[in-house]
């Protein structure tokens, strides 16, 4: 059960980042996906490759939504920059 930790993990962190839809969304997920992955394989370190899993994907995803809202943020501006140059 322990060698089948990790692998069965990451299947699930890659099934939830293809489900995403729409851009906060996907970047969401991406984070959390990646997210999961990194916690599996350091909690594997210590024989505790779920809790690391579960720890680094709401990391991920909350890191995934902060750079999303960032993006969101600098198209925003662009625009604003733009509609303010062609007016």
């Amino acid at each position: 059960m322990r060698y089948l930790t990790l692998p069965v993990t990451l299947a699930a962190a890659m099934t939830i980042a293809g489900c995403a839809e729409g851009t906060t969304a996907s970047r969401t997920a991406t984070g959390a996906a990646a997210g999961a992955a990194a916690g599996a394989l350091i909690g594997s370190t210590s024989a505790n490759a779920g809790r690391g899993a579960l720890i680094g994907a709401g990391v991920g995803a909350a890191g995934g939504y902060l750079y999303d809202q960032h993006e969101k943020e600098k198209e925003r501006q662009e625009a604003w920059e733009s509609y303010q140059y062609y007016r």
